[in-house]
């Protein structure tokens, strides 16, 4: 099948094994007599997709993926069914049971993709009001997603620290309840709010959140650093550089993708 490096878009069986089981039942046919691309084909031409940021319309098709409309399609009904959330889910339950998720600390942080209007888009603060869209993400110690969300660019940082928290879901994975809480929070300057200090500690959360006014180099960049990299990792997927997809629905899917195959690669490490 080639070279994984030189194509990361193929669907490896180790992967593949676990995305297989959440895929729903197809739907009857609209075209009689076309046979249906195989569901495993349709995944490869939607990593083609993210990887390179090439249209839809010119995905190719002698690649065997099926046709961009096809590939499109399978990836709005695989979203709309939660297979991401689920993949994701399987993934860190694993991590878990392996104890490799490090819960003492949590970091948040955001970055801005450039997109024209749209549904979760807005005028940026800091590029002279151009619109664009926010990718806030939560990792654990190590950089390990542990939950991600699309917002206008104009969305305050500190507005979707609550919400963001809240969306990490129970990792199972060891014996016990599952968990969801980290001991610490860290987050830099954009985060720095007194109300939402004290939210952190009702829910027995430690806040590490630096304060404006303070000098840099106090610190907390030796460990807010595993953020800004599993940013550029998800920056990496070129399609998720620029927001081109004006449904936003469709950038999730694709950022609940990336996601996973990040999670996905520092589980790959233990084997």
């Amino acid at each position: 099948m080639g070279n994984r490096q030189s194509r990361p878009w193929i669907v490896l069986d180790e992967l593949w094994s676990l995305v297989e089981p959440l895929l729903p039942t197809p739907g009857p046919k609209k075209v009689q007599g076309r046979l249906r691309v195989p569901d495993r084909q349709a995944l490869c031409g939607i990593l083609f997709v993210l990887h390179t940021g090439i249209q839809w319309e010119y995905l190719p098709q002698e690649l065997g993926f099926g046709s961009g409309m096809t590939c499109w399609r399978r990836l709005a009904a695989w979203n709309e069914a939660g297979v991401w959330d689920q993949l994701h889910q399987l993934l860190l339950n694993e991590l878990r049971s392996k104890d490799r998720l490090d819960w003492e600390r949590a970091v948040i942080d955001s970055a801005r993709a450039g997109c024209p209007t749209g549904p979760k888009s807005g005028p940026s603060p800091i590029d002279r009001a151009r619109p664009g869209s926010k990718h806030h993400l939560i990792v654990d110690g190590q950089g390990i997603p542990l939950a991600v969300s699309l917002t206008g660019s104009n969305r305050n940082d500190v507005t979707q620290l609550l919400p963001l928290l809240d969306k990490i879901s129970p990792v199972a994975g060891r014996v016990g309840r599952p968990r969801r809480r980290p001991d610490a929070l860290l987050a830099d300057r954009g985060y720095d709010h007194d109300i939402y200090r004290r939210q952190l500690w009702q829910r027995g959360i430690r806040p590490v959140i630096a304060r404006r006014g303070e000098p840099h180099g106090i610190g907390l960049g030796i460990f807010r650093y595993v953020v800004e990299r599993t940013i550029a990792w998800l920056h990496g997927f070129r399609r998720l550089r620029i927001r081109w997809e004006r449904r936003d629905e469709i950038h999730e899917a694709f950022l609940g993708l990336a996601t996973c195959l990040i999670t996905h690669r520092h589980l790959q490490r233990l084997r």
